[in-house]
């Protein structure tokens, strides 16, 4: 376990989990506090489920990709310490969401965001070796990233996605989301953060959602920096085709 001020549970695929993450590097840098970077595998938290029926296509592929990912940054983490995952993640969300979408296989079930050529270019960016990939077939890691998915989940039930936020650990408050679709300036962000700690603190408070949201401002998503996306209903906070 780590004294961070901050625990961050992501799954590298989450566009929403991305946008926030670049949020609380903007709060952290401000406030300076530490974040530690931890796991919640959309794949393995959606494992009951059948994603043929209850989910648009790709998704299943899209989530198996993100576990890989985890994987490697898990052997990052064990390797290089815990600071190799937030440069890790960083990449990970530049390529992903900040550039263009990466091209896809024609197979549905696969994804290239889960392979060897996407992943090594990263590393290198990251000053991390390129052997760190082959953890990605490497299930041996899928026990300890099960482990912080439900850590993650047991601090705020499981009708959730991602990210989870917990700050002040282990006994401060902690929350899914907030989901935001636009990055807000420096000001605003510190605003945003108290606000949010702020409501989540308050005793007995549980829950306040809609569930339309703006596809998130991401090059990868068609989506400008100062454009505002097109407005769709999530609802149980995923993309399920059936409730």
């Amino acid at each position: 376990m780590s004294d961070a001020d901050i625990n961050f549970y992501f799954d590298p695929v989450c566009p929403f989990a991305w946008m926030t993450s670049k949020w609380v590097r903007t709060v952290s840098a401000q406030r300076d506090y530490s974040v530690d970077w931890r796991f919640i595998s959309l794949r393995q938290i959606n494992s009951h489920i059948d994603y043929d029926t209850q989910f648009p296509p790709r998704y299943e592929a899209g989530h198996t990709a993100g576990l890989r990912l985890l994987r490697v940054a898990a052997k990052a983490r064990a390797e290089h310490g815990r600071e190799a995952v937030g440069a890790l993640y960083a990449g990970y969300g530049a390529h992903i969401f900040d550039s263009d979408a990466p091209q896809q296989s024609e197979d549905p079930a696969s994804d290239t965001r889960g392979t060897r050529a996407f992943v090594e270019p990263i590393l290198a960016e990251a000053g991390l070796p390129a052997a760190l990939a082959d953890a990605l077939d490497d299930e041996s890691y899928d026990a300890q990233i099960q482990a912080e998915s439900d850590e993650a989940l047991s601090l705020t039930g499981k009708d959730v996605g991602t990210p989870i936020i917990h700050f002040e650990p282990p006994n401060g408050t902690a929350f899914f989301g907030p989901v935001i679709s636009r990055l807000p300036n420096d000001e605003d962000a510190v605003r945003l953060w108290d606000h949010v700690v702020g409501l989540a603190s308050f005793p007995g408070f549980a829950e306040l959602k809609r569930s339309l949201r703006e596809r998130p401002q991401l090059r990868a998503l068609g989506v400008a920096p100062d454009a505002a996306g097109t407005k769709e209903d999530w609802h149980g906070g995923s993309r399920r085709t059936k409730k």
